[in-house]
């Protein structure tokens, strides 16, 4: 199993070890693995998983973000790798969505750990296209999905029955994740200053900002009340 630090644990600690300058990521990585506990006990056939809190946006396209990542059998238990956990990442940047965008992106990812376990065939194009596999898979986890023509049934969304279904783990994601990280524009390690791609909503509506008015909060569209998001996710 994963080891987190329990509530416990951390009402005990010295105040030197509970200052906030030592104990900046572990309760945010706490929180993300106590809500992929959370779904596991709603769906006991994922797989326990390597919590990983990094960079959504280096390494990839200008403008493109990673919010998360499913991998299975990505690390080891022991030094002969006889027993192998599944690694979920989520994207430092993805965090600036709130709890309830972090808990679907975790959603998001169950779907796929789900799929990998029942060897269902869920994307193709190197994990990047969603096939309808994928959509049926995400539906049972309780997120909504959308179909783009770039990446198929990716785009997801967390309607208020799941969000009420989840209301405590929302709530400690809440609590913890009080943070996000800066979004960089990369291509292939060189740092992009302009032309960013336009940004959009899912019922496709695009306008283009500059980065520094979109990194400075979300932007909803007054329509379908979703945040625009960056064309290249």
């Amino acid at each position: 199993m994963v080891s987190t630090i329990t509530r416990h644990q951390q009402d005990t600690e010295s105040p030197v070890d509970a200052d906030v300058s030592t104990r900046i990521s572990t309760p945010m990585v706490d929180a993300l693995e106590q809500a992929w506990a959370d779904i596991r006990e709603r769906h006991p056939e994922l797989p326990p998983a390597v919590i990983v809190l990094g960079a959504g946006s280096i390494g990839s396209r200008s403008g493109a973000l990673t919010l998360g990542h499913f991998a299975a059998m990505r690390w080891h238990t022991d030094t002969d790798g006889s027993d192998q956990l599944a690694e979920v990442f989520i994207g430092g940047e993805g965090l600036q969505r709130g709890p309830a965008g972090v808990l679907a992106t975790l959603l998001h990812e169950a779907a796929h750990a789900l799929a990998h376990t029942r060897g269902i065939k869920d994307t193709s194009r190197q994990g990047r296209y969603h096939n309808t596999k994928f959509k049926a898979v995400a539906e049972e986890v309780g997120i909504t999905v959308t179909k783009d023509p770039r990446i198929g049934w990716s785009p997801t969304d967390l309607p208020d029955t799941t969000r009420n279904d989840y209301a405590h783990t929302v709530e400690v994601l809440s609590e913890a994740l009080r943070l996000y990280r800066r979004r960089e524009n990369t291509d292939s390690g060189t740092t992009k200053t302009s032309n960013p791609p336009p940004c959009v909503c899912q019922c496709g509506r695009r306008i283009r900002v500059a980065t520094s008015v979109r990194d400075a909060g979300p932007i909803t569209c007054g329509i379908c009340g979703t945040n625009f998001e960056p064309e290249q996710q």
